[in-house]
């Protein structure tokens, strides 16, 4: 009794931890006290710590994707004239590939990037949820994307000092680019705290650093991206290592913008906007609203059925169902899961698996008793032997859950990220529901549900 007193203690907890990250930013709350009619706004705590020296914030915002939320879709065209036929499938996915990685540092909501190949147009369509500004979109996706490292002319000329344009057009080119910078990353000064751009280059771009920085100590070695300047960095002493460290009274998000940029590289190939649409939520949004009516219906008649069915037991069944809603959700924020309505859609297939586990425990419980066992020892015998059901109907949905997922990108299985939303939220559903299922479940039957009269035995 001590050890399932103890595990119904820890369920009360992490279910009341994520009920507060569950719950919404803001919830309105009324009730009458003295005759009196109360109003007040319950608002959700946001994470704010600082680790190690470094800022941590999470508000548990729950992420929408581009069905949902509405955005920006883009088509962008590749510019193969320079590009041998044979290369050009490889160097679309590889510029694919960059603009991903520059998307998924900026922090968009499920992005959606895919290739396309039309006639002798190739092309990459990217989604962007959330992003209604065509501007930031413009500057987020780029246009080429061409990474280089160019020097500040030792003795400009009047005329190249005469506008920013001029100065910026003398800069001169060192041959090392994007292709050399191995990776960069957002880091704070250990002795200032304030956040510091590190670069890191390959093999080949270690030695160009090394020419470069050696023989100009004190010059300016500008990272132009586009033809343009983002920083201006200058050389303080000679870099051997092939590591280095951009410093220059940096906000947060101004060393994150720079450091997308750096990371984002050059593009194999040149790549030009084509085409450019904002999406509205709106038929989303409705699309949502009758997901969640159908969803609590639903979920509304089950628990009903439940109840009339299986008495005692189906409240039982119920209340580990809306601990099941509760962890779900938590995760889903606390995961990053976008969701889409092919998402809700798993959600609402999850719940039916979740109820379904706790039918098949019921009916073995059932007919351990009309067996004659005692009622202890019925239930306990009722979920270990409901447990091979359990698991083959569970682990063939898993299997499932990940070909849609697609973890290793494959070529020949699903690569659309609505699919793969699906497949998440349906992932993430049945596993939690056999924990909700197995343990919670379990552990309120141990502690509330008292013996009841045997069912007859069976003759033989």
């Amino acid at each position: 009794m001590f050890k399932t007193l103890r595990v119904f203690f820890l369920i009360v907890f992490f279910f009341s931890l994520s009920l507060i990250i569950a719950m919404p930013r803001e919830l309105p709350v009324q009730f009458a006290l003295a005759g009196r009619q109360v109003d007040f706004m319950l608002k959700r705590p946001v994470l704010n710590l600082n680790l190690f020296g470094r800022p941590f914030q999470r508000d548990f915002e729950l992420k929408q994707g581009l069905d949902i939320l509405g955005g920006m879709q883009l088509v962008l065209r590749a510019q193969m004239g320079n590009v041998p036929v044979e290369d050009r499938t490889t160097a679309l996915d590889a510029a694919k590939e960059v603009i991903q990685r520059r998307v998924d540092l900026y922090g968009v909501s499920e992005p959606v990037v895919q290739t396309s190949q039309v006639g002798d147009e190739y092309r990459i369509i990217v989604e962007l949820a959330g992003v209604t500004n065509p501007d930031e979109a413009l500057q987020l996706i780029g246009t080429t994307a061409q990474l280089d490292f160019r020097l500040e002319n030792a003795t400009p000329s009047a005329d190249a000092t005469a506008s920013a344009f001029a100065y910026f057009n003398s800069f001169q080119r060192t041959g090392l680019t994007g292709k050399e910078l191995k990776r960069s990353a957002v880091q704070f000064d250990p002795q200032t705290g304030e956040p510091v751009v590190s670069l890191e280059f390959n093999s080949e771009g270690v030695e160009k650093f090394a020419a470069v920085t050696q023989a100009n100590t004190g010059r300016i070695l500008a990272i132009f991206l586009d033809e343009f300047p983002v920083s201006l960095p200058r050389i303080s002493t000679p870099i051997l290592t092939g590591q280095a460290i951009i410093s220059g009274d940096f906000t947060i998000e101004q060393a994150k913008q720079l450091n997308i940029q750096l990371n984002a590289g050059a593009l194999p190939v040149p790549i030009e906007i084509i085409e450019q649409r904002t999406i509205g939520a709106s038929l989303g949004q409705k699309a949502v609203q009758d997901s969640i009516r159908a969803g609590v219906i639903g979920l509304s008649l089950v628990i009903l059925f439940m109840m009339l069915y299986y008495g005692w037991k189906g409240v039982l069944s119920s209340i580990s169902l809306v601990v099941y809603a509760v962890f779900t959700i938590a995760v889903y924020k606390l995961l990053g899961i976008t969701v889409t309505l092919p998402g809700i859609a798993g959600l609402l297939l999850s719940i039916g698996m979740a109820v379904d586990s706790n039918i098949l425990i019921f009916e073995r419980l059932k007919e351990e008793l009309r067996l004659g066992k005692p009622f202890n020892q019925a239930m306990e015998l009722g979920f270990g032997r409901a447990w091979d059901s359990i698991k083959d109907a569970n682990v063939v949905t898993i299997f499932t859950a990940l070909i849609l997922i697609n973890p290793l990108d494959l070529s020949f299985l699903n690569r659309s990220g609505l699919v793969k939303g699906f497949g998440v939220t349906l992932l993430i559903g049945v596993v939690i529901s056999l924990f909700t299922g197995l343990v919670v479940t379990r552990t309120l039957m141990r502690l509330f549900l008292k013996e009841t009269s045997p069912e007859k035995p069976s003759k033989a």
